[in-house]
């Protein structure tokens, strides 16, 4: 017996619009049924999970804050994924990213004028486009697996934060705590609404990226280089697109939204480097890319919901007291149904018995 995979003719419309609120829909269940098995009341932790952290103004502040590298790296990931490159390693991108562009008020900490938060921002940018540079340098040439090395490039990036901040870069001030000094005022981004909450401007950069990105992707010519190479390589070749150049292309993109998400977080909420700039932002941004069907458009949607998991299980760990892997573990759920939903939607199961039998349904 044997179950295979055919391709639909034609996928309803309807359905592909459908197919993310419904994988959200059957996380929602499957997590009810797993907040019960551990002993929860389900009501209460999707309330947790869903409600209780939008219920007053200072956590909506919050998750702007949480989402606005998601949405950032989440529409990096999207070019980087319709042109059939596999970016694992943004986490890592969004760690240099921060430390390129923290490196300015750490190591310069008397300039303090107008043009040092632009600087940074730059410096971030250059820093995440630099790492992402490794992966695709490495594919291009070499044929390396770009998932591999993206991956393992997260780890030495997150040694090398560790060293910086308990090493060269550590407070002289700071009671031998692992952290860099605080930013002074000019380097850091400034809050939308201070009287209301945290958010800061960075989340309307966030948003502003990705419609840019969206733009690119739906009305440009390379934006039309990037859909044909990652879905007809063949195609691509007899229109003349360079796959190499694509290569870099995507990896620099992603890297460079990476990175200015990195020093976003660092230069807004945290206001210093510490030993951990992200809870793993740049792995759940590939969750974003994907609940927002690659649409970098879409991701913003997609940012907000995941940002809202990550709140939620803040919360419920402290009413519930469920330990922060649960949600985790829930997005994960979001991320398999809704992969689920597309791959019946495009395809139908086909289960076959033998090789006397093959082809019957």
């Amino acid at each position: 017996m044997r179950l295979e995979l055919i391709k639909r003719s034609a996928p309803a419309p309807a359905m592909r619009i459908l197919s993310p609120l419904l994988g959200l829909f059957l996380a929602l269940i499957a997590g009810a049924i797993m907040f019960a098995a551990l002993g929860k009341a389900p009501d209460r932790a999707l309330y947790a999970f869903f409600i209780e952290p939008v219920s007053e103004m200072w956590s909506v502040h919050e998750l702007l804050i949480k989402a606005a590298p998601l949405i950032l790296i989440g529409a990096g990931l999207c070019i980087c994924f319709q042109s059939n490159n596999w970016n694992i390693g943004a986490e890592g991108q969004m760690i240099v990213g921060a430390i390129f562009g923290a490196a300015l008020p750490i190591l310069l900490p008397d300039v303090q004028n107008f043009l040092i938060l632009p600087l940074m921002l730059i410096c971030g940018i250059l820093g995440g486009m630099l790492y992402g540079f490794i992966p695709a340098l490495l594919k291009a040439k070499f044929k390396t697996n770009e998932i591999l090395t993206s991956l393992m490039l997260v780890y030495v990036a997150q040694m090398l934060l560790d060293w910086l901040v308990r090493g060269p870069w550590r407070n002289p001030e700071g009671l031998n705590f692992p952290e860099s000094r605080r930013f002074h005022e000019w380097a850091r981004i400034p809050e939308m609404m201070p009287a209301d909450g945290r958010a800061n401007w960075g989340f309307v950069i966030a948003v502003v990226v990705a419609i840019a990105l969206g733009v690119m992707l739906a009305k440009s010519l390379k934006g039309f280089e990037v859909k044909v190479i990652g879905t007809s390589p063949k195609a691509a070749q007899f229109a003349g697109f360079d796959a190499k150049k694509m290569i870099f292309f995507s990896f620099l993109l992603a890297g460079g939204c990476a990175g200015l998400a990195g020093i976003i977080e660092v230069a807004g909420a945290t206001g210093q480097l510490r030993p951990t700039v992200s809870p793993g932002y740049g792995f759940t941004a590939i969750i974003v890319a994907y609940l927002g069907r690659l649409n970098p458009i879409g991701a913003i949607v997609a940012g907000l919901v995941l940002a809202l998991t990550y709140l939620g299980g803040e919360a419920a760990q402290i009413s519930l007291g469920l330990s922060d892997k649960i949600a985790r573990v829930f997005q994960g759920l979001i991320l398999f149904f809704v992969l689920a939903c597309d791959t019946l939607i495009l395809y139908k199961i086909r289960l076959t018995f033998g090789a006397a039998h093959k082809g019957a349904a």
